[in-house]
C-alpha cells in the first residue's frame, strides 16, 4: 500500500493541504483543501488571523481523512513571526504580521545595544527590520506588559503544531530566521538574548527537522474523528522545505524560491559568517540534515501582487496572466528599481512609488501599467544576477544552472529574464517544491525513504520542469543596465 502523508503549506496570501503518496518508487500529489490567508488590520496593528488558519488546518485534516487517510502530518509557514503564550499556554494576542509598522525605528534602537555587524557575526542573519529580534524589541518598547506576561514564544508553524499536539518546541530551520540563534553552536544565542534583555525561558527547546513533535491530541482526534498520527517537524520555514524539494542531482547548485519573496541562495554543509557575508548582508538558515542555506531575501512577486491590489482599488481588474502579457508587450524603457529599497517595504500605491523613484533618479518613467510591471520584472532579474555574483564570491562556487521553484516558476517572462540577465540556464519547477520537500522529510522520518538525494531523484521524475536558455540579444541589453543597477544599491 502507498504511504500517505499530509502536508500543510502556508504562505503570506494563502495555504493548502496536500496529500503526498509514496508507493515505493514514485511520489504523487493530491490537493485536498485550499484557503486564503487574510491578515486583518485592527486599530493600526496588522495581525495574522491565526484562529482562522487553524480552522482551515482542521478542515484540511477532515478532507484528508475522508479522502483515504494519512500516516502523519506536518506544517510549514513563512519565517520570523510568532505567537506569545502565557503561563497557562494560552495565546496572549493574535500574531502580528512582519509588515506591521511596529518595527519601524527598531534597527536604530538595536544599534544602541549591539552594533549591526557584531549582531550579524553572532547570528548569521541578514539584518532586516522584520526579523524576530526587532519585533520583540518593539514589544519591549511599546508593550512591556505583554512581554512580562509571556512565558513562551512559538513561531508560526510551531504554534499551529502546538494547537494540534499540546507540545511546545522550536523547529531548527524556523528558529534560524530569528536573529537570536547561534548558527555555529546550533542553539539559541543566549549572549544576544541576554544583551537585549529577553528572558531565556521565553524560547522553547529546539528540535531538528525530521523529528516527531508529538501526536494529534486526544481532543483533536475526538473532534475530527481521526487517529492520533504523529505530527512531524519538517523544516518549519517554507524556504527550507523548498530547498529540500529542488530537483537537482548536484551538490553544488543555486536555487531561487520564488513567490511573495524571492529567496536566492545555495546549500552548504556549514554556515558562512564572516566580514564578507556581513558586508553583503547574506543570511544563513538551517536546513534539513544539518545543512545551511546561504541566501539573500529579496522582495519578490509581492511587488506585482501589491500593484494588482492598487489597480483594483482604481477600478482596473487584471489577472496575473494579463499583467505578464502587458509586460511582454511594453516597450523596454531601461528603467529599474532596487526591489528592496525602503520605498517599497510597505503596502500601498506601489505603481506611484515606482514612477516617483524612477523620475527622481533621472530615468525614463514607466507611464503605462505594463511599463510598471516590466520595470519590476527587469529589476528582479538584475537583483538575481547581482546576488548570484556575490554568492560566487563568498562560496567559491560555480553555478551554471539556476533552479527556480515555487509559484514564480510558472511566470515564464520572469524565468526568461532571469536566464537572460544571469546568462545561465534556468530550470523552472516544480511549483510544488515546498510540498514535495515537506513530504520527503516526513517520509524520511517515517523510515519510508533513506535520504534527501533519493527524494530529489523522485521529485525530478514527478515534477514538470521547464528549461529557459539565455537569449544573446537580451543578455547584451541587461549587461548595459548592470552598472546603473549596482549604483542604485549603493
Amino acid at each position: 500500500m502507498s504511504k500517505r502523508v499530509l502536508t500543510f503549506d502556508l504562505g503570506a496570501s494563502g495555504g493548502r493541504a496536500v496529500i503526498v503518496s509514496f508507493d515505493g518508487t514514485a511520489l504523487t500529489t493530491e490537493e485536498v483543501h485550499r484557503f486564503s490567508n487574510d491578515p486583518v488590520m485592527v486599530r493600526g496593528t496588522f495581525y495574522w488571523d491565526v484562529l482562522r488558519l487553524f480552522h482551515e488546518i482542521k478542515q484540511g485534516i477532515l478532507k484528508a481523512k475522508l479522502g483515504g487517510g494519512f500516516g502523519s502530518v506536518a506544517i510549514n509557514t513563512w519565517g520570523v513571526d510568532f505567537g506569545l503564550l502565557d503561563e497557562n499556554g494560552e495565546l496572549l494576542q493574535n500574531p502580528v504580521h512582519y509588515r506591521d509598522t511596529r518595527t519601524h525605528g527598531m534597527l536604530e534602537e538595536a544599534k544602541k545595544i549591539m552594533d549591526s555587524k557584531e549582531l550579524y557575526l553572532k547570528t548569521g542573519n541578514q539584518i532586516m527590520e522584520i526579523n524576530t529580534l526587532f519585533q520583540l524589541l518593539a514589544i519591549k518598547h511599546k508593550q512591556p506588559e505583554l512581554l512580562k506576561r509571556a512565558k513562551k514564544l512559538l513561531f508560526m508553524p510551531d504554534l499551529l503544531a502546538y494547537f494540534l499536539t499540546g507540545k511546545m518546541v522550536s523547529e531548527y530551520s524556523i528558529a534560524t530566521t530569528s536573529q537570536l540563534f547561534d548558527q555555529s553552536k546550533g542553539e539559541w544565542n543566549y549572549e544576544v538574548i541576554d544583551a537585549f534583555g529577553f528572558d531565556r525561558e521565553l524560547f522553547a527547546p529546539v528540535i531538528r527537522s525530521g523529528q516527531a513533535i508529538g501526536r494529534l491530541s486526544d481532543e483533536i482526534c475526538e473532534e475530527l474523528g481521526v487517529k492520533n498520527v504523529p505530527v512531524i517537524a519538517v523544516c518549519g520555514h517554507d524556504t527550507q522545505d523548498a530547498v529540500a524539494g529542488v530537483p537537482t542531482d548536484n551538490k553544488d547548485f543555486a536555487f531561487l524560491s520564488c513567490g511573495t519573496w524571492s529567496l536566492l541562495g545555495t546549500e552548504r554543509m556549514k554556515p558562512i559568517i564572516n566580514d564578507t557575508t556581513a558586508e553583503l548582508n547574506l543570511t544563513n538558515e538551517g536546513g534539513f540534515g544539518g545543512t545551511t542555506t546561504i541566501l539573500n531575501n529579496i522582495v519578490g512577486l509581492w511587488l506585482i501582487q501589491e500593484c494588482k491590489r492598487q489597480w483594483e482599488r482604481d477600478g482596473k481588474e487584471y489577472s496575473y496572466a494579463d499583467l505578464e502579457k502587458m509586460a511582454r508587450e511594453a516597450e523596454d524603457l531601461g528603467c529599474m528599481i532596487d526591489p528592496d529599497d525602503k520605498e517599497f517595504k510597505t503596502a500601498g500605491d506601489i505603481p506611484g512609488r515606482i514612477r516617483t523613484y524612477c523620475a527622481m533618479r533621472g530615468q525614463s518613467v514607466p507611464d503605462s501599467d505594463g511599463d510598471v510591471v516590466r520595470c519590476i520584472y527587469q529589476s528582479l532579474a538584475l537583483k538575481y544576477s547581482w546576488t548570484l555574483e556575490k554568492l560566487k564570491e563568498c562560496t567559491d562556487a560555480g553555478f551554471d544552472t539556476l533552479y527556480v521553484v515555487g509559484g514564480g516558476a510558472q511566470d515564464a517572462l520572469l524565468c526568461q529574464m532571469a536566464a537572460d540577465c544571469c546568462n545561465m540556464t534556468v530550470m523552472a519547477g516544480p511549483v510544488e517544491a515546498t510540498v514535495y520537500g515537506n513530504a520527503a522529510i516526513q517520509l524520511i522520518a517515517l523510515g519510508e525513504l533513506d535520504s534527501i538525494s533519493k527524494a530529489r531523484a523522485m521529485i525530478r521524475q514527478a515534477a514538470d520542469v521547464k528549461t529557459y536558455t539565455p537569449d544573446t540579444q537580451s543578455n547584451a541589453a541587461f549587461e548595459q543596465m548592470k552598472e546603473e543597477f549596482a549604483s542604485l544599491l549603493g
